[in-house]
């Protein structure tokens, strides 16, 4: 995995703290150091990867905004 910069590294903590917040009162596992903030189509992610999952995906809006997705593109999947 690439080393993150510094507004990688920002994405990804609001990722988590959306993350934690959506599932506040519930089991969840943990995101791993598979997590990244990956390009796709043109598009950014901040994708929080468990270590036998994906937990969640968030696409970074032109504004910066992080839009958690229902449904991801399969290539995303895994990685």
């Amino acid at each position: 995995m690439a080393k993150l910069t510094t507004s990688d590294q920002e994405l990804m903590a609001r990722a988590m703290r959306a993350y934690f917040v959506a599932t506040r009162g519930q089991k969840a596992d943990p995101p791993s150091g598979r997590s990244a903030v990956e390009k796709h189509g043109g598009k950014h992610y901040a994708i929080l990867r468990s270590d036998h999952d994906t937990l969640a995906v968030y696409r970074v809006r032109n504004d910066g905004v992080l839009k958690r997705l229902k449904r991801w593109p399969k290539s995303l999947e895994g990685r």
